[in-house]
C-alpha cells in the first residue's frame, strides 16, 4: 500500500499510509473491493440456523439531540392530496364508487440521526496532494471539496426551519464518493463480533490496540482481511433503556470507544485488512479524542478509515441480542446484510443491517 500512484490525475502524492489509488485512479468505494465474492460466500457459510437479528435502532432513537445538536429526530407528515392531508384518505370523496382508504407519507429525515453509515464525503482532510506546500480540503482517493463534493454557503440553504418555505431543490451534492457507490455494492459477506461490553461493561473506557487483542484472544475472535468488524459495547442497549429521553451525563460517561489516538490500533485496521468497521456506539471512536500538541485531526480514527484506508464507518448499530445469541452459542462470526439507502449524493445514510447466524 506503500506504492506511488504519480500518474493520477487528481493528486501527486497521497497521505502516508493510505490506499488512494490501490483499487484504481477513480476507485469509490476503497476497501469494499475486499468483500469479493468469496467473501459473500464464507458469510453463507456461518448460516446454520437461519435466524435472523435486526441490527438497527428504531431511527427515532437516541431521541432529543444532546448526541448532536444538528441532527434532530425524524418527522413523518402526510402528503398533501389536493386540499386535504392524504391519509386515512377516502377515495369516494374523489370518485363515489370507491371503497379504497389511503395513507401516504413524507419524512424529514436527518440521514446520519440514529443507526447510520458514513460515506467517505462525511469527514475529509486538509491535505498538500500538489505537493506545493498548500493544504487542500480533500476526500478520500483525492476527491476535492467544491468540485465532486459541492455544497452551499449560504445560511439559507442549510438546515429546516420552516419546511413550507424550503424550496423542492438541494443545495449540496457529493457528485463522488456519494453513499450510493455504497449501495451499488450490496454489502453483504462475512462479519465478525468484537465485544467489548462483555469485558468492560458499561464503564467509559477508551479502548486501545492492547485492550482489543486481550478481548479478541480471550474470546478467540480473528479477523482476516475483508471481514466486516462490529464493536458491541452495550451502548445501542443503553439508548433503548433511555426510551428517547437520553441525559448528557449518561451519553458522554457510558460504554467503551475506540482510542483513535493510539497509533498501534489504528495500524491494525491498516494491517488488519478489515472492510468497514461498524459500532453501536456514537462516533466508533471516543469524542472527544485525547488532546495533542501539533496540529492534527479532531477524529483521528475518522481520518484514518474514511479518509485515508476507504473504510466505511457504521455508528449507533444495535448488537446486544446478537452479541448475547452468538456468546451463547460459542460464535463471532455470521453473515450480514447491511446496504444504505441508494440515495445519490448524500454523505450518510440510514440502514437496517441484518444479521444471519
Amino acid at each position: 500500500m506503500s506504492k506511488d500512484h504519480p500518474t493520477n490525475p487528481r493528486w501527486k502524492q497521497r497521505p502516508p499510509g493510505s490506499t488512494w489509488g490501490d483499487f484504481g485512479p477513480d476507485d469509490q468505494c476503497g476497501r469494499l473491493n475486499l468483500i469479493t465474492a468469496e467473501k459473500v460466500r464464507q458469510g453463507i457459510a456461518e448460516v446454520k440456523e437461519g435466524i435472523t437479528f435486526c441490527l438497527s435502532l428504531p431511527l427515532d432513537y437516541p431521541g432529543g439531540s444532546l448526541l448532536n445538536p444538528r441532527r434532530k429526530p425524524p418527522v413523518l407528515r402526510p402528503t398533501l392530496r389536493k386540499e386535504s392531508p392524504n391519509y386515512n384518505y377516502q377515495l369516494r370523496c374523489d370518485d363515489p364508487a370507491c371503497t379504497d382508504v389511503t395513507c401516504d407519507d413524507l419524512a424529514i429525515l436527518h440521514l446520519q440521526y440514529s443507526t447510520q453509515w458514513d460515506s467517505f464525503a462525511h469527514m475529509g482532510q486538509l491535505f498538500d496532494a500538489d505537493g506545493d506546500g498548500v493544504p487542500e480540503p480533500l476526500y478520500y482517493n483525492g476527491y476535492r471539496a467544491g468540485i465532486d463534493v459541492v455544497g452551499s454557503s449560504q445560511r439559507e440553504d442549510a438546515g429546516i426551519f420552516d419546511f413550507a418555505k424550503v424550496p423542492s431543490q438541494s443545495t449540496s451534492v457529493a457528485h463522488a464518493l456519494g453513499i450510493e457507490k455504497m449501495a451499488e455494492r450490496c454489502v453483504q459477506g462475512r462479519a465478525v463480533l468484537i465485544d467489548l461490553h462483555h469485558h468492560f461493561g458499561r464503564e467509559r473506557k477508551f479502548v486501545t490496540y492492547d485492550d482489543l487483542m486481550t478481548v479478541m484472544q480471550r474470546d478467540r475472535v480473528s479477523v482476516e482481511a475483508g471481514d466486516m468488524v462490529c464493536l458491541h459495547t452495550g451502548f445501542g442497549q443503553l439508548l433503548l433503556e433511555l426510551k428517547r429521553e437520553p441525559d448528557r451525563q449518561a451519553l458522554e460517561n457510558s460504554c467503551a470507544v475506540l482510542d483513535g489516538r493510539d497509533p498501534k490500533l489504528l495500524q491494525w485496521i491498516t494491517d488488519s485488512g478489515l472492510s468497514v468497521l461498524i459500532a453501536d456506539n456514537y462516533a466508533v471512536e471516543g469524542l472527544p479524542a485525547p488532546q495533542q500538541p501539533q496540529d492534527c485531526a479532531a477524529l483521528p480514527l475518522h481520518e484514518h478509515c474514511l479518509f485515508k484506508l476507504g473504510v466505511h464507518l457504521g455508528e449507533l448499530w444495535f448488537l446486544s441480542e446478537l452479541a448475547q445469541w452468538l456468546r451463547a452459542h460459542g460464535r463471532s462470526r455470521f453473515l450480514l446484510t447491511a446496504p444504505p439507502l441508494r440515495l445519490p449524493g448524500a454523505v450518510g445514510s440510514p440502514a437496517t443491517p441484518v444479521a444471519t447466524v
